[in-house]
């Protein structure tokens, strides 16, 4: 079982397909997802990451949260969250996560904070269909209704669909298709809607209903601490051959074999005139 990762949301574009259909994506956005720590079958009980995302100021910290953050050696997370992981998948601290540790056709469940609605009524929140609009309804057309029973058992049961508090709660959307992976700029482009508002920070894993794909990156698709982008690690042989480039040309130019025969010559007239003095 490969971890997760934490993603921020950024909002929905659209891309098109080869045949010309028309298909809508959320754009979520590794915003420097790293491993901040690690627990152990020997010493928690159980066997999981620690995975932190978002730049958050040391002034905000608390005390106890800064030298969690030192002893990891990351900077400090806005937001932190666990992942149940094999013991043949655990990450060493201080990995940072890359776009590539999913691909494109996978299914993956994704887990947010749905936007707040605030109080809402029971037409809005369970989809009741309400009064009647006409025949004798007076100033009670999107009410609840009845909500108890008889004398026997006289209450109104636990549990009961009525008006309340609508959203910010936690939403799991299962079997999402990834549609694009843009390893660059660290973006995951999902089909279809994503809990949660834009900025807020969502989780992903593989899909618990679906098989995995067979070319999936494990333990993942990370760079370790204090490592350089593979696409930097690339360039640099290119320099050195530049610099090298040059000196083979000097090595290899035939200019002053050239000259050589020029300074013979320049050498019996100087030693003429001199015998003429």
């Amino acid at each position: 079982m490969r971890t997760g990762v934490i993603a921020k949301k950024i909002g929905m574009t659209r891309f098109f397909a080869e045949d010309g259909a028309h298909v809508p994506v959320t754009v979520l956005a590794l915003d420097g997802c790293q491993v901040v720590g690690q627990r152990t079958q020997d010493k928690d009980g159980y066997v999981a990451l620690q995975l932190g995302a978002g730049a958050k100021k040391a002034k905000n910290t608390s005390q106890a949260m800064r030298g969690h953050f030192a002893k990891a050696l990351v900077e400090p997370k806005r937001i932190i969250s666990e992942f149940r992981v094999s013991e043949a998948n655990l990450i060493d601290v201080g990995a940072e996560f890359t776009a590539d540790h999913f691909v494109a056709g996978q299914k993956v469940d994704i887990q947010g904070i749905s936007i707040g609605k605030g109080f809402a009524g029971g037409m809005k929140r369970w989809n009741f269909g309400g009064l009647r609009a006409t025949h004798g309804v007076s100033v009670s057309h999107r009410s609840l209704g009845s909500t108890g029973n008889r004398q026997d058992p006289g209450r109104t049961f636990p549990g009961k669909k009525m008006a309340g508090h609508l959203g910010a709660e936690t939403v799991t959307t299962l079997n999402l298709t990834i549609v694009r992976i843009d390893v660059e700029r660290g973006l995951i482009m999902v089909k279809g809607a994503v809990p949660g508002a834009e900025g807020s920070y969502v989780k992903i894993r593989d899909a618990v209903k679906k098989a995995a794909p067979a070319d999936l990156p494990t333990p993942g698709a990370f760079k370790k601490a204090g490592e350089a982008a593979p696409a930097k690690a690339e360039e640099a042989p290119a320099e050195e051959q530049v610099i090298e480039t040059p000196v083979e040309a000097v090595e290899a130019a035939p200019a002053p074999e050239a000259e050589a025969p020029a300074a013979e010559a320049a050498a019996p007239e100087a030693s003429s005139e001199g015998e003429e003095q």
